[in-house]
């Protein structure tokens, strides 16, 4: 059966902002990791290839081991529909440490509250809880 998956690229990183992710989300596992060896051709230990799953939705990421003009951009970003505002509130308070608020946590009307983040590792989030 054919899958489609959300690929993130890192220009290194990637089992880090992995690991991060996993910490945030109680249904979350790594599913397969590869790395490069001693033969490259990226560096050894980095991350060749991975999927991970959060919450039943499966990503993959690599490590790139090409330095590309482009970066992660918050026009594609990781919407999560939060059962209850303390859940809201932790994944908000843990995703913009050490990134950036693109819109800041507030109700704007389309939800009861909604706040939109970069993590450290330049991906977007955008933490939603829906009205009931």
């Amino acid at each position: 059966m054919q899958q489609i998956k959300t690929f993130l690229m890192f220009e290194g990183g990637a089992e880090q902002a992995m690991t991060f992710y996993l910490s945030l989300f109680e249904d979350a596992e790594v599913v397969s990791m590869v790395k490069y060896g001693a033969e490259g051709p990226g560096p050894e230990g980095s991350v060749m290839v991975a999927v991970f799953r959060l919450a039943g939705q499966q990503f993959m990421c690599s490590d790139s081991y090409q330095r590309h003009g482009f970066t992660f951009t918050p026009s594609m970003s990781l919407f999560v529909d939060c059962a209850d505002e303390a859940e809201l509130d932790r994944l908000y308070g843990a995703l913009v440490e050490g990134g950036g608020a693109l819109m800041p946590l507030g109700d704007y009307g389309f939800s009861k509250k909604f706040g939109w983040v970069n993590d450290r590792y330049g991906v977007s989030w955008q933490l939603n809880l829906p009205h009931a």
